[in-house]
């Protein structure tokens, strides 16, 4: 894990470190639940203002994806091994696409599943680009795929990014200086430094150009046409401007294997970085919630923001200091179980259950409400047990079988 002038990283992964993190998946899908179900047959009102913040569940998925899957990608780079990357890809394919393909299968033979009326042509699913020129109003059933589309682009591109960077040659050096010793090279984490804040500062750009080109001609326009469908074509759904939590994932990986030091420096605060972490939400609410998500200030900062917010508290759940790491709970560990499951369907179950339950309950009172969450947590229950824990366990059969080394 060290890299040629880093000490020990901090002591491996408990099983409290990964309740941490369960705290933040179960947190995490229910905040895209919540954002969801209120505008698919409604919620109670007491759950508006938690409503209209909700969206960002997404953003912190994305930033425990990047931790986890760049912290497998990088893990291997400290310990100065190369990438396996046909496994890698065998892993998250088995992981993400038996449950998702058997969802997308339902809403293509069965339209009475589908939460709105029209699909997007089935070949942008399959090659994960629908969240590039989604539209909502014509096309919007199965629209909260844009976020698997772009962890799997992620998926693609960052084994690449890593790759490109450790083919990288050692630096040149004076070649008029005598060496007594072998020849000092710079490791890829030093040489790849400037990577992640180049991409950051990329995403940065690209939204204030799309804001400026894109958007700011409707809004000096009288009725601002088409003003929602051009934000969530040119701000929200791409990839390449939605990079801010997986880049604050992958720093947190980065630093837990490149510096442990500074990372253990840190994590001695858990409980301080879980306050910090709760003001820069607030901030993060200020600059991006309800109305102003569609903003200039929410659409350039709030995203950075957001991400950053998550990014310290998921560092505070990984601190053996803090309250999130040191408190396990087997509910929000069986929430983050089927968080995967219930993402994928619960859209659906929420549509397929008001059209039930509206003739004889107010779809915005808690009755109707809580009929919803355990019809959603059923079905993700169902998800789990029937598609993903099956093929996982063939997935790890398989790899125990070729690489018999691997725990």
């Amino acid at each position: 894990m060290p890299t040629l002038t880093s000490p020990a990283p901090p002591t491996s992964p408990s099983a409290n470190r990964f309740a941490g993190l369960d705290h933040l998946r179960a947190l995490a899908i229910i905040l895209v639940f919540i954002y969801h179900s209120g505008f698919i047959g409604g919620h109670p009102a007491s759950l508006d203002g938690i409503g209209a913040f909700g969206w960002t569940g997404v953003d912190l998925f994305f930033v425990l994806s990047g931790y986890l899957i760049g912290g497998q990608l990088l893990a291997r780079i400290a310990r100065h091994q190369s990438i396996a990357y046909g496994e890698f890809y065998i892993k998250r394919s088995m992981r993400i696409l038996p449950a998702y393909l058997v969802v997308l299968t339902l809403y293509f033979l069965i339209p009475a599943f589908r939460e709105r009326s029209e699909l997007p042509p089935l070949w942008r699913f399959l090659t994960f680009t629908q969240n590039y020129g989604l539209d909502l109003v014509h096309e919007g059933a199965f629209s909260h795929a844009w976020s698997l589309c772009i962890e799997e682009q992620f998926y693609l591109g960052l084994p690449l990014l890593i790759l490109l960077i450790t083919a990288i040659g050692p630096a040149r050096h004076n070649s008029s200086v005598r060496h007594t010793g072998p020849a000092p090279h710079a490791s890829p984490a030093h040489r790849s430094v400037w990577v992640l804040p180049a991409l950051f500062l990329l995403g940065f750009g690209l939204r204030l150009y799309n804001w400026c080109h894109f958007l700011e001609p409707i809004l000096r326009t009288p009725d601002q046409p088409g003003f929602a469908s051009a934000y969530y074509k040119w701000i929200y759904y791409p990839a390449y401007t939605r990079l801010d939590g997986l880049l604050a994932g992958v720093s947190l990986a980065a630093l837990y294997h490149f510096r442990p030091r500074t990372w253990q420096r840190i994590t001695r605060h858990g409980n301080t970085l879980l306050l910090a972490s709760l003001g820069l939400i607030a901030a993060a609410w200020w600059v991006a919630h309800n109305q102003f998500q569609y903003s200039f200030r929410g659409a350039i900062f709030g995203y950075p923001l957001i991400s950053l917010a998550y990014g310290v508290l998921v560092l505070a759940a990984l601190s053996p200091s803090c309250i999130l790491y040191r408190y396990p709970s087997r509910l929000t560990a069986l929430i983050a179980a089927l968080s995967y499951s219930i993402y994928l369907t619960h859209k659906q179950l929420i549509h397929l259950s008001h059209g039930l339950l509206d003739r004889w309950l107010d779809p915005h009172g808690w009755p109707s409400y809580l009929v919803c969450i355990a019809v959603c947590g059923l079905g993700g229950w169902l998800l789990r047990v029937a598609v993903e824990l099956p093929f996982l366990r063939l997935r790890n059969k398989w790899l125990s079988r070729s690489r018999p080394e691997l725990p």
